[in-house]
């Protein structure tokens, strides 16, 4: 598997074909499954075309006070505390052994991984549980000694941050760590994990060996319905690729309440989805709440078990949004909601992006709209398909004069009847 290199907003291997990153958030992967687990996870993600697994080393639930599966801790104590200069790596089921097995299942399935090297709460504990156990010095010698161990993993790229405000005393432990990745791993990308409602521009600026830009839209209605409007700070701010890294999850009660009977579906996923891809971004970031938890026990606040959650319609579905982005020349494309003249508003507003020689517009309630058709400068004329988000399938609706604005009216209308009209130069 050759390495992921940029390439202007854009991540390609490094044989040349552009990468797409259709990610799933496995937080709990290293710290919660067998290796048997691992094998189903990683084969299921693989068949459903997704391309990168997010996952966190020292993991969010006391991942460096608990046990994994075969009841190893990730670092030895000093002084009472978890020690990150004395990983523990003694023994064939030790907890790095562990996480070693998982990098190369991952690669021969065709996965990249992106590492988190540690969960925010490690270094500003903020709501999480900790113990903090950073500092500048233990973080360089721990990055190094990631570097070092996973140099010649071609599957990874290096994801700091965790969920957390980047105060001004949490920024020389980001630094620390992005310093020794470079120092013993530089063939590997390096981006960043934001905090809800927040980019990595905003919570490192002037951070150079930042690579890949996020952002996290989370999982509250208002950013949800209209993610791209924190991504687009990023295509002003930055020359590099930027992509959401946390929308809202599959199956994750709304607004973190239970209580309000309304868990997001595989409609609001696909929404994220393709307004993300739509706003330049170089993948997308899918979730499930109870896979990324790896929950074994259902109750009112992770709804399934993850084995189950693993086939939900949104994982199954994200494919086609990497289909869809594959099929036209990839680089040319952009932004253009220019090419929309009257846009519905709120839950129903489209969103568009063009390319060299074609045009998408997705509209997320399937509600009729007009499109600026001179936009496109076809010669001739234009053809028009309707692409299902649902199936993948597409459909031809007809051929277009070359120029004016014509209004067209989606297959289906209502929540879950979102659409893709997609326009192709003649």
């Amino acid at each position: 598997m050759s390495r992921l290199i940029t390439d202007g907003r854009w991540l390609r291997r490094e044989s040349g074909e552009p990468f797409f990153y259709l990610g799933d958030t496995a937080w709990e992967l290293f710290h919660r499954l067998d290796r048997e687990e691992m094998a189903l996870y990683f084969e299921t993600r693989s068949k459903q075309g997704f391309t990168v697994v997010q996952c966190v080393l020292l993991a969010e639930f006391e991942g460096v006070t608990t046990p994994n599966a075969y009841g190893r801790l990730p670092l030895y104590t000093t002084d009472g505390l978890p020690d990150p200069t004395r990983p523990d790596t003694d023994g064939e089921y030790s907890y790095w052994a562990h996480v070693d097995y998982a990098i190369r299942l991952a690669a021969e399935h065709g996965l990249m991984l992106a590492l988190l090297p540690t969960w925010g709460d490690k270094f500003n504990l903020c709501w999480g549980k900790g113990p903090v156990i950073f500092t500048p010095e233990n973080a360089l010698i721990y990055a190094r000694w990631l570097g070092s161990r996973y140099a010649a993993c071609s599957n990874l790229i290096w994801m700091l941050g965790g969920d957390r405000p980047i105060e001004p005393e949490h920024r020389p432990i980001i630094d620390a760590m992005a310093k020794g990745l470079l120092e013993t791993a530089p063939g590997h990308l390096i981006t960043f994990h934001p905090r809800g409602w927040g980019s990595s521009l905003e919570s490192l600026p002037g951070a150079d060996y930042i690579d890949l830009h996020t952002v996290q839209s989370g999982h509250d209605a208002a950013p949800g319905y209209a993610s791209e409007q924190f991504l687009l700070p990023l295509a002003e701010g930055s020359h590099k690729p930027y992509m959401d890294a946390e929308p809202r999850y599959e199956d994750h009660p709304a607004c973190f309440n239970a209580e309000l009977g309304y868990f997001w579906s595989a409609a609001d996923v696909r929404q994220n989805a393709y307004r993300s891809v739509l706003a330049g971004a170089c993948g997308h970031t899918y979730g499930n709440h109870c896979v990324w938890s790896m929950n074994r026990e259902p109750g009112s606040y992770f709804p399934y078990r993850w084995q189950e959650a693993l086939n939900h319609p949104g994982a199954e579905q994200m494919r086609h949004v990497k289909a869809l982005r594959l099929s036209h020349d990839y680089f040319s494309l952009r932004p253009a909601n220019e090419l929309v003249v009257s846009a519905n508003r709120g839950m129903g507003q489209e969103c568009a992006a063009t390319g060299n020689g074609y045009a998408y517009v997705y509209a997320p309630l399937g509600l009729p709209f007009t499109v600026e058709l001179d936009l496109l400068k076809a010669q001739k004329a234009i053809r028009a398909c309707w692409f299902d988000p649902r199936s993948g399938e597409s459909r031809l609706f007809g051929i277009l004069p070359p120029g004016g604005q014509t209004t067209l009216v989606p297959p289906t209308q209502g929540q879950g009847c979102d659409w893709v009209l997609v326009l192709e130069n003649v």
